[in-house]
Formats: structure tokens, sequence, C-alpha cells
């Protein structure tokens, strides 16, 4: 199974122990595939450097769990305009719809309010999590 996670789902995988963090680790073990693109990447190490100032050093070191969860980085020049209110959540749509993801992972509301985008299922952490058990 192919899936993507939000920013908003890498960010709180690094900095809090809860079940994002367990989700990063299922990704990092292989129990499914984790894709993401360039601008997710960007958006995760822009969030740790602003919001949480971390020096060049340790923003590398918080990466690391991620770059070993993710197993493909997508490079695609797809637009998705309009879909969402934010433009950022038509990047993160374009993103999983370029990897083919089965389930966008989101904590973000305007994203779970489409429930689906083209057979991509958007999908809580906690949803996601009992698709484990």
């Amino acid at each position: 199974m192919k899936v993507v996670f939000d920013s908003n789902v890498l960010i709180a995988a690094l900095i809090t122990e809860g079940i994002c963090a367990k989700l990063l680790h299922r990704a990092r073990t292989g129990e499914f595939s984790l894709a993401s693109c360039p601008f997710i990447m960007k958006e995760v190490r822009r969030i740790l450097s602003r919001k949480f100032r971390l020096a060049n050093s340790e923003r590398a070191s918080a990466m690391e769990p991620v770059t070993e969860a993710v197993g493909q980085i997508i490079e695609h020049n797809l637009k998705i305009k309009g879909v969402c209110r934010d433009a950022d959540d038509d990047n993160i749509l374009a993103c999983a719809l370029a990897a083919k993801a089965e389930y966008l992972v989101t904590g973000d509301a305007d994203l779970l309010e489409l429930k689906s985008y083209q057979d991509i299922r958007m999908t809580t952490p906690r949803d996601f999590e009992a698709l484990f058990l």
C-alpha cells in the first residue's frame, strides 16, 4: 500500500511520541510504502527551522527518521488548483496523486473534508493506525 503523509503528520511524528511517531516507525519497518515529494520535505524542514528554531545540524538529525521512512521522493510537475481553500493543500494532493497513493494521512481539516480525491482516501493518523490493529 502506498501512502503520503502530510507535513503536519511528519512534524507530529518528529516532536511527539504518539500515533504519528508510531506510523512513521511502521513506514521505516516497511509495513507500507511511504512516498513524499520535494514540496512536503521542504515544508517540514522550513517548519523545523522557523517554528522550532532548529539549527541546520539539528534539523538534519531530526529529519533522519523521515528520510529513512520515505521510500520514494516523487518529482512531478502535476498542478492541482482550487480543490482546497489553501494552495499548499492542493500541492499535497498533487503529491499524493503523482505518487499514486492509496491514502493521504493528514490532520488538516480541509483535506479530511474531501474524504477522497481521485481514488486517494483522506484519513486521520488515528484512523490509518486502526488499519493495522
